[in-house]
């Protein structure tokens, strides 16, 4: 080892006797920590012999040896003039920082599931909290945040397109996720993704076979019968002579509640509402409190508009129609976990706001009924981050039939021009 930076030199330490020399200290040095020492082994003769030659020993190292470093580096310059970085970067690869790449790493899935808790449609639907946090426990697809916020964006496109409008699954497919017809079928990762986000914002079991599949896509709109799909509404005298604004217009001056169904929604000819003050359609869950309208108000009942439940694509169809026409829509449900659910649900679908659905409204109604049932899994309100920890404080659900004469006090309302227009 006499002549320095020559030939020779690297070649002697390209022996492959000392492969796993290089190869542990390009494994220590690509670790981005700091490296004093390797330990070696177990080596075999010839490679303690390699190793002594390289570091001038007058005896064979342990066969597990420590080796310093700075010793290294010293043999290496006087081998060939070069660093140990140059040689095992030469040998072995270039070399990485895995300290740096996992800090990188963590700050993009953390960037990840912040947009996942972020998004409009998780913030807009709080019972999603569910959904996000197994999606996060489920972790990166491939590996790769990129590939995830990918498939994510196609659920979230998906979810946000819901409830469809009574489509075949590979039509709405087509419609939503860039023309691809077959990326919601059974077993792929987006249907797979959205099919878990249906179960946490329904509270459902999880499908167990492609019926219940099926059962879950249907509650959701896709393939709805546009005979079946109805919602139930009172009160509406639209102007024009489209079939839909007929039914509705004769069922209102017969003080009878109009059953639409999708059908009509979807081809509804000449409507719109009468011109002058914004009119205001209230909107319930149950159908009994719409049975409890008509019956005080007949003719004269106020537009009231009834979702049954979680609202199906001929709710919300409706209730969008009625908005494209300058309505202000006012939403009141039950005082339970999935009245709650159902609310931001259609807040988050329609222009609807809430009606009566605050913390004080719930006090006050539990001070007239104190006693009932457990309100179940409750999840945050949008409207009013106070009125589930009131609930939770209280423990009582409170059904909509319970306050109906509150309800229908705030229809009286809205029967007197004077009032209407203040």
């Amino acid at each position: 080892m006499t002549h320095s930076g020559t030939p020779r030199g690297e070649r002697a330490l390209a022996r492959s006797e000392l492969r796993p020399l290089w190869q542990t200290v390009h494994d220590r040095l690509s670790s981005g920590r700091p490296v004093t020492r390797v330990r070696l082994g177990p080596l075999d003769d010839t490679q303690r012999e390699a190793l002594a030659d390289l570091l001038g020993l007058d005896r064979l190292p342990d066969p597990r040896p420590s080796v310093l470093l700075a010793h290294l580096e010293e043999a290496v310059a006087e081998s060939c003039g070069r660093t140990v970085r140059d040689v095992v970067a030469e040998l072995i690869g270039p070399l990485r920082d895995r300290a740096s790449e996992r800090r990188r790493e963590e700050d993009e899935r953390a960037g990840l599931w912040a947009w996942l808790d972020g998004h409009s449609t998780v913030r807009a639907q709080p019972a999603l909290a569910d959904w996000t946090a197994s999606c996060r426990a489920a972790g990166l697809v491939g590996g790769s945040p990129e590939r995830t916020r990918a498939l994510l964006t196609d659920a979230l496109a998906v979810l946000a397109a819901l409830p469809a409008r009574g489509e075949p699954l590979p039509a709405f497919a087509a419609r939503v996720l860039n023309g691809d017809s077959h990326a919601l079928d059974d077993g792929t990762r987006v249907s797979s993704l959205v099919l878990r986000a249906l179960v946490a914002l329904y509270c459902a079991d999880p499908p167990q076979s492609a019926e219940d599949r099926r059962a879950l896509w249907g509650r959701a709109g896709i393939a709805d019968d546009e005979l079946s799909a109805t919602v139930l509404a009172a009160g509406l005298r639209p102007v024009g002579d489209g079939p839909l604004a007929r039914v509705t217009r004769a069922c209102a001056e017969a003080g009878q509640a109009a059953s639409l169904t999708l059908a009509q929604l979807r081809a509804p000819g000449t409507f719109a509402l009468p011109t002058g003050a914004t009119p205001v359609v209230h909107i319930v869950e149950n159908p009994s409190v719409l049975a409890l309208a008509l019956r005080r108000f007949g003719p004269g009942c106020p537009p009231l508009v009834c979702t049954s439940g979680w609202p199906n694509s001929a709710a919300i169809s409706l209730l969008r129609l009625l908005a494209d026409h300058d309505a202000a829509l006012r939403y009141h449900g039950d005082f339970d976990g999935e009245g709650i659910r159902i609310a931001a649900y259609v807040v988050d679908k329609t222009p609807a706001r809430p009606w009566r659905m605050t913390a004080a409204d719930y006090r006050a109604a539990v001070a007239r009924t104190p006693h009932g049932p457990s309100p179940g899994r409750l999840t945050a309100a949008p409207w009013d981050p106070e009125l589930t920890t009131a609930m939770a404080k209280h423990g009582i659900a409170v059904v909509e039939e319970l306050i109906a004469d509150v309800l229908l006090e705030d229809l009286a309302d809205a029967t007197r021009p004077a009032r209407a227009q203040q």
